[in-house]
C-alpha cells in the first residue's frame, strides 16, 4: 500500500515582502569596473542577495510543513530579495561587470558564491534571529558600499534596496514576538 504525504501549506498569491516604493531606474552615470565589483560582491559574497535568498527558501522549506504562516512571510521576504538580486545583476552589467556568482574584492581577491556561506540553525527562533542578523549585516555593507560609490544612479538603488531590508527587519522581529 502506497502511503501519501502531502504538504497542506499553500503558497498560492504569495507576492515579495517589500516596501511600498518604487525602485529607481537601473542606469549609471558610466562604466565602471569597481563599482560593478562592489556591486559584485552584494550580488553573490558571503552577506548578499544570492545568500540571502538561499538561506531564505531553506528556512521556508523547513518551515512549511508546521508553521505555514511563517513559511509564507519568509518566501515572500525571499522573493524580495530576488528582486534585489536582479536589480544588482543588471547594475553591474551597466558598469560593465561580469554576472558569474564571483565576488570580485578590492584586495583582488575572488571567491564564487558557496552554502559555506550560510547560517542553518535548526530551531525557528534561532532561524528568524540568523535572518535579522543577516539582514543588518545586508544594510552595513550597503552603507560601506554606498559611500565607496560615486554614481549617483547606483546609490539610489542601494538606498532603495536598504528600505526593504530595513522593513524585512522589522517584519522578522514581528515573527519572533508571536
Amino acid at each position: 500500500m502506497e502511503e501519501r504525504i502531502e504538504n497542506d501549506c499553500s503558497f498560492a498569491g504569495v507576492r515579495p515582502i517589500m516596501v511600498d516604493l518604487p525602485y529607481p531606474p537601473l542606469q549609471v552615470s558610466e562604466r565602471n569596473q569597481a563599482y560593478a565589483n562592489l556591486l559584485s560582491i552584494d550580488y553573490c559574497g558571503a552577506v548578499s542577495e544570492m545568500s540571502a535568498i538561499t538561506q531564505y527558501i531553506n528556512n521556508e522549506n523547513r518551515l512549511s510543513g508546521e508553521k505555514c504562516k511563517t513559511a509564507v512571510t519568509i518566501l515572500g521576504i525571499a522573493m524580495a530579495e530576488m528582486m534585489h538580486l536582479q536589480k544588482l545583476g543588471e547594475m553591474i552589467g551597466l558598469l560593465g561587470g561580469k554576472i558569474d556568482f564571483v565576488a570580485r574584492h578590492r584586495n583582488g581577491r575572488s571567491r564564487m558564491w558557496t552554502p559555506e556561506f550560510l547560517t542553518i540553525p535548526e530551531q525557528e527562533k534561532r532561524m528568524i534571529e540568523a535572518d535579522i542578523e543577516a539582514e543588518r549585516a545586508a544594510i552595513n555593507q550597503y552603507r560601506v558600499h554606498i559611500n565607496m560609490i560615486q554614481d549617483e544612479f547606483v546609490n539610489e538603488v542601494l538606498e532603495r534596496i536598504i528600505l526593504d531590508e530595513e522593513y524585512h527587519i522589522m517584519i522578522l522581529q514581528a515573527l519572533l514576538k508571536e
